[in-house]
């Protein structure tokens, strides 16, 4: 039978941390599953961007590496050998169209069939707010950095980190007991993070330079910052060895609407089943709005079997539905 013959029973778009959980329950549930990624591999932003971030907000984990958490989901997805979701990845999406109860997928690599839909692309193709100042784009990678691979190889460095953000306040605290002496820039005294992370962050060895902003980046035999005050003519220079930017991303969701799905502020609106305004279309995870919406992995990670469990209903009746998670097990 061709791809295109075949129908599945749901078709995950995005293949994050919340897409991968989703497949997973779909498989406890016994439903055949595709998972639609436009990323060479599975993980989303998460696994792309911050594989060696701590992520402190899913449950049973104090903390745990992005990379780790994909590892983990990976594992999680192909614990029902017989139902474990087929995967397409580094092929994106261009049309949904709904025939009667049957979805078509038109992707950049062919055609899906399926009975419903969950989309779960987070906040769409994303990209790092850079720094706001002209300089030698070569020094990316090497002295500028936007993104973090392996904590290793700022072992021994001194490393400035700008932002004042969750992730600024993250990073510095991963950093504060491999580099050799790490700053933290901030446009203002006060911090915008978890208020535990904050706390960390004044009881430990991080230099807090507030409040600065970066004026211009120099380098030569050093690499030098010129930190100037706000609302101040005082300029002061700052001597290290590597500069990591964290002024968040810019995010496009652009698929959304050329899929021509019915939105809210540029997100999927859905009920308290996670469906849309087309049925058989269920929208989970930061590319959602409904009153109350928290955009966390955890947050994403609940409303998966709220989408999965009702999408069973509707194609399956007859089936017994699970009442808590122990009869999941049986």
């Amino acid at each position: 039978m061709s791809e295109s013959e075949h129908i599945y029973d749901i078709t995950v778009i995005g293949g994050g941390p919340v897409g991968m959980f989703t497949a997973f329950y779909a498989g406890m549930r016994q439903l055949d599953t595709l998972v639609v990624e436009s990323l060479p591999e599975l993980g989303g932003q998460v696994g792309t961007l911050y594989p060696e971030k701590i992520i402190r907000d899913v449950a049973g984990f104090a903390g745990i590496k992005g990379a780790q958490l994909v590892t983990s989901l990976h594992q999680q997805m192909n614990v029902f050998p017989d139902f474990a979701p087929t995967v397409a990845t580094n092929e994106e999406v261009t049309a949904i169209e709904k025939n009667d109860d049957l979805f078509t997928l038109t992707t950049t690599k062919g055609q899906y069939q399926s009975r419903s839909v969950v989309v779960a692309i987070g906040g769409g193709s994303f990209a790092p707010r850079k720094l706001a100042l002209d300089y030698d784009e070569t020094l990316e990678n090497k002295r500028i950095f936007y993104f973090v691979k392996n904590v290793a190889d700022f072992a021994g460095k001194t490393v400035a980190i700008a932002g004042g953000g969750d992730s600024a306040i993250d990073w510095a605290l991963t950093l504060e007991g491999i580099a050799k002496k790490v700053y933290l820039i901030h446009r203002r005294d006060q911090f915008r993070g978890l208020e535990s992370s904050v706390q960390r962050l004044h009881q430990g060895s991080i230099e807090l330079m507030t409040p600065y902003l970066i004026d211009n980046v120099t380098d030569g035999d050093t690499f030098n910052l010129d930190l100037k005050k706000v609302k101040g003519d005082e300029h002061l220079d700052l001597p290290v060895d590597a500069l990591l930017v964290n002024y968040g991303f810019t995010a496009d969701n652009r698929a959304l609407r050329n899929w021509g799905l019915p939105l809210e502020h540029r997100l999927l609106k859905v009920d308290e089943n996670m469906e849309t305004g087309i049925p058989g279309i269920y929208g989970i995870g930061d590319c959602v709005t409904y009153p109350g919406k928290v955009k966390l992995i955890a947050a994403g990670f609940g409303e998966a079997p709220t989408a999965i469990n009702e999408i069973a209903v509707k194609l399956y009746p007859e089936r017994r539905q699970p009442l808590h998670s122990t009869q999941l097990e049986h």
